[in-house]
């Protein structure tokens, strides 16, 4: 995914969920700033920055409609990267935002919402605007500074009018966009 801001950011495919008593979607969570951080727990950045950023984002924004989710996203070393193994490195981290299991792929290593969302890799930080279009989408390690000043700007932003929207990219009740996807 590049970073065209006209994209409807693909729905979670996920198996498991931690630190929520209920599965999110992205359509639930519509007319909401969302932060989305993938990593896997055998990643050293992820471990040493990315994960420890978005504690941060969950921490700072806490008072704020921002929904911060985890995303597991293993694409190597499968079988030590259990959802068991991820539980205890959630407590062991005292990781606090919802963290879901991205689903594996039927055919190949990389899981199905890192697919979706073509990631290069872990850690990537996506930010998904109040109108579900992704804002942001940056593989590596990103200062703190630049996340939150992209963070505060959006939530600062007013909420869209969600009722004269579509599930369908770039159309509302006053037309579609070119290239919008219909049907």
């Amino acid at each position: 995914m590049n970073s065209n801001h006209s994209i409807t950011a693909p729905e979670l495919t996920v198996s498991t969920w931690f630190n929520t008593p209920e599965r999110l979607s992205l359509a639930q969570l519509r007319g909401r700033v969302v932060f989305l951080h993938a990593f896997q727990m055998l990643c050293p950045a992820c471990v040493s920055h990315g994960l420890p950023q978005t504690q941060r984002v969950q921490s700072i924004f806490r008072d704020t409609d921002l929904q911060v989710i985890g995303l597991h996203s293993v694409f190597e070393h499968h079988a030590v990267m259990t959802p068991e193994a991820l539980q205890a490195f959630i407590h062991e981290y005292r990781l606090t935002f919802p963290i879901a299991v991205d689903e594996p792929s039927d055919w190949g290593p990389i899981p199905k919402t890192m697919e979706r969302y073509g990631m290069r890799g872990t850690p990537t930080a996506i930010i998904i605007g109040r109108d579900g279009k992704v804002e942001h989408h940056r593989f590596g390690i990103e200062d703190d500074m630049v996340i939150g000043a992209r963070l505060a700007t959006l939530i600062a932003a007013p909420i869209p009018d969600l009722a004269t929207t579509t599930a369908e990219d770039g159309c509302t009740s006053d037309g579609c966009i070119p290239g919008a996807r219909i049907g």
